[in-house]
């Protein structure tokens, strides 16, 4: 199974493709995309729409995972992240490809058997989950790994739940 996971940001959004083979994980491609701040939002959402749509179409994955927002103490952060996440849907729909969302404490229970984990937790324990060499960066890349392993782990009702 191929995995591409996502952690949405419209100024920052990360991204990770991992392979699963009979339990085995591998990176397959890692990164981010950032958008300026003065940009209008439709191009740094378009951005994200065009990023997601390009790695769907070079690598085909089995699913995207997708990282829900956090809603903290600022609500247009949450909405931001919210319309990045929208972006990432449409996406996947247009290409009838299966996404399913995880909650972050979800995804670091996971990766690192603590809901609560701190960032730099969750980058060390992808970096042994998936042999790489060093830890991925930044912890956009790391985060959206990390989604990525927590879908391709998951038990089949797991999935349906998500």
């Amino acid at each position: 199974m191929k995995v591409l996971g996502i952690d949405p940001g419209t100024a920052a959004c990360g991204y990770g493709i991992v392979n699963e083979d009979h339990g085995r994980l591998r990176a397959v491609d890692f990164g981010w995309w950032r958008t300026k701040s003065g940009e209008p939002l439709a191009l740094r959402l378009k951005t994200v729409f065009e990023g997601v749509r390009d790695l769907i179409d070079l690598h085909a994955p089995d699913a995207v995972a997708l990282e829900e927002s956090y809603v903290g103490a600022d609500a247009r952060i949450a909405l931001s992240v919210g319309q990045a996440r929208g972006a990432v849907l449409v996406a996947c729909a247009l290409v009838a490809v299966d996404c399913r969302e995880y909650a972050p404490s979800t995804v670091k229970q996971a990766v690192c058997g603590y809901g609560r984990a701190q960032k730099d937790q969750v980058q060390r324990m992808v970096k042994t989950i998936l042999g790489l060499h060093d830890v991925p960066t930044p912890h956009h890349a790391s985060d959206a790994l990390a989604v990525a392993i927590c879908h391709a782990l998951a038990s089949p009702l797991q999935r349906v739940a998500s």
